[in-house]
């Protein structure tokens, strides 16, 4: 038999947005310690119409890739802004601040990156509030 592990992100991973203090119109589901990975990181985010992410992050150590699954919206790169639209596949190295702003249809995203530290999962990342601003 095959060793797998299969997961609804909606209905079997939580949504760990209101942990963190995020506000309603942002879901956050991180399947990937539920999957078993352990080369590889998974994230599910969701987006409500104009919402912008209240943050910007920075991984030290790791790239991502970000896979537009659903609508569009634009993304921030440092200091450069670029639109997104539904299955762009967009990488991020390391070293460089991102987050998303749906646009008028919302916004779903898969990450992959690399997968959590171990104890602090927060370790090799770096957050900035206030971030992203007009």
């Amino acid at each position: 038999m095959s060793d797998y592990t299969k997961l609804n992100l909606i209905q079997d991973v939580e949504n760990v947005a209101p942990k963190f203090g995020l506000p309603a119109e942002m879901e956050a589901r991180f399947p990937s310690g539920q999957l078993g990975l352990e080369h590889s990181g998974v994230g599910y985010e969701k987006f409500a119409p104009g919402f912008r992410v209240p943050f910007g992050h920075m991984h030290t150590q790791q790239e991502e890739l970000y896979v537009i699954v659903q609508g569009g919206g634009r993304l921030k790169l440092d200091d450069e802004i670029v639109d997104v639209a539904q299955w762009d596949a967009i990488r991020v190295p390391a070293g460089v601040f991102r987050n998303f702003e749906a646009g008028p249809d919302g916004l779903e995203v898969l990450a992959f990156g690399a997968p959590a530290v171990e104890g602090d999962k927060q370790a090799e990342a770096e957050m900035q509030p206030g971030w992203w601003s007009d």
